[in-house]
Order: C-alpha cells, then sequence, then structure tokens
C-alpha cells in the first residue's frame, strides 16, 4: 500500500486540533523519518502558542474568577474610548462574557491593529451574554468636562444593556450608579472583559469618525480620529472648527 504523501499528512493534520495533530504525527515519524517529524514540530509550537495564549486569558479572567467566587453571576466590564480628541464624542461600552469563555488575541484595544479589533468586534458582540454601548457627544463634553461625560457614557453603557451587570470592573473610574464595582487602574490590560469593553468602544468610535469625515471633510478625522495631530491643528487654523469639535479643547488653536 502506498503511503500517504507529505501534503496528504498536512491536509488531514490541519483538520485537527494543534495538540491532536502534534501527536498523530509524532506516531507516524519514526515510520515517516525527518520530514514529518519536522512537520510535527510545526504543530507542536502552535500548540505551545494557543497554550500560551489560553494561560494568558486565564490571567486576564482572575478579578472575573474572583467575582463569581464572591457569589456574582453578571460581571461587566467597562471601557471608553475618546477622552483625549479634539473632536467627536466620547464612547463607552460595558461587556458581560461568559463564564470561561476563550476568545483569542483578546488584549488592550490598544495593543491591537485596526484589523485585528475588526475581527474581536464581531466575536464580542456575537459571544457576549450581553454588551451595551454608551455615546456622549462634543457639547455635552463641553457643557459638563470630559470626566463626567465619559461616566455618563459610562453609565449609558450600562444602562441599555439586556442583562444588568450585579458587578463591574472599570477602567480607574467610579461610577454612581447603584452596582458593585471595583476601579482598576489599566483594566483594559488585566481584565477580559475590560478588555473587551476597549474594543467595542473603540471600533464603535472609530466607525463613527470615519462617518463624520465624509459630513466635514478636510481635517483628516478618518486617519487621525479626531486627536490633536500637527495635521488636525493646522486644518482648524485654516478652516475654523466644525461643529463636532469638542470647545474646550480647541480654545488655543484658533
Amino acid at each position: 500500500m502506498k503511503k500517504p504523501t507529505l501534503k496528504c499528512l498536512k491536509e488531514q493534520a490541519d483538520r485537527m486540533e494543534a495538540g491532536e495533530a502534534f501527536k498523530w504525527l509524532s506516531t507516524l515519524s519514526e515510520e515517516y523519518g525527518d520530514h514529518v517529524r519536522n512537520l510535527a514540530d510545526i504543530y507542536y509550537k502552535r500548540w505551545e502558542a494557543i497554550r500560551a495564549e489560553e494561560d494568558r486569558l486565564l490571567k486576564m479572567s482572575s478579578m472575573e474568577l474572583e467575582a463569581y467566587e464572591n457569589g456574582y453571576l453578571y460581571v461587566g466590564g467597562i471601557d471608553e474610548a475618546g477622552r483625549g480628541p479634539l473632536a467627536g464624542p466620547v464612547v463607552a461600552a460595558c461587556v458581560i462574557l461568559p463564564p470561561g469563555v476563550i476568545i483569542h488575541k483578546l488584549n488592550d484595544s490598544k495593543k491591537l491593529s485596526e484589523s485585528v479589533r475588526d475581527e474581536l468586534f464581531n466575536q464580542i458582540k456575537e459571544k457576549a451574554l450581553s454588551y451595551g454601548i454608551g455615546i456622549v457627544d462634543n457639547r455635552k463634553i463641553d457643557k459638563i468636562n470630559i470626566y463626567e461625560a465619559t461616566k455618563k457614557a459610562m453609565e449609558l453603557a450600562v444602562g441599555c444593556m439586556k442583562i444588568r451587570p450585579d458587578y463591574l470592573i472599570i477602567d480607574s473610574v467610579k461610577l454612581n450608579i447603584d452596582i458593585p464595582q471595583k476601579a482598576v487602574p489599566k483594566a483594559d490590560q488585566n481584565s477580559v472583559s475590560v478588555a473587551a469593553a476597549s474594543i467595542l468602544a473603540k471600533v464603535t468610535r472609530d466607525r463613527i469618525m470615519e462617518k463624520l469625515d465624509r459630513e466635514y471633510p478636510g481635517y483628516g478625522l478618518a486617519k487621525h480620529k479626531g486627536y490633536g495631530t500637527k495635521e488636525h491643528i493646522m486644518a482648524i487654523r485654516e478652516k475654523g472648527l466644525s461643529p463636532i469639535h469638542r470647545l474646550s479643547f480647541t480654545k488655543n488653536f484658533v
């Protein structure tokens, strides 16, 4: 009987989990030699990478696991995007992930590429038990200040969720709502639910800014998302302010 080619073995291995493929190929390596042994090594490294990623995500779940151990059922992570820009809204999100869910690559949105954020945005919405998004526009930011506007966006995010959280993990902010909460510096790097919220908030806001760029061309909003880049400041000085600029942030540029 003719032996399967290396290509056929690889195609079969690709249909397996990486760990399973490594173990299967290892049993064949004695018979098939170095080519199969080298192929097994590829799947072993892939398996190791998956296990390392799952270990990272388990460490990022420690605050959620602690909350479950204390009897909470719906742990929501909250984060925002858009505190610092000169234009556009501040956006917040709250996400409740199912206990034990694994979303590979999940991390603080600032550490991810745009393409990965877009990919995870859809996964998070599909896998979350519940999520909410709150938006506060530039006029409200000017009226109540960015700190209060950020809290307002977070409260709006919680308020529109189908399942109300019974515990909140928040990136550095304490909210005036009747839910037990834990404010943690850099929570988006240390909590899976906050990281998920950071991605929903960031992608939502980026898409808003891309739409606003079409409504108010010439400022480069789709590129810099309203942040105070040299290009943006020069455009403000040349064109003046648009209706979506934050007056309290841009008074020194006009």
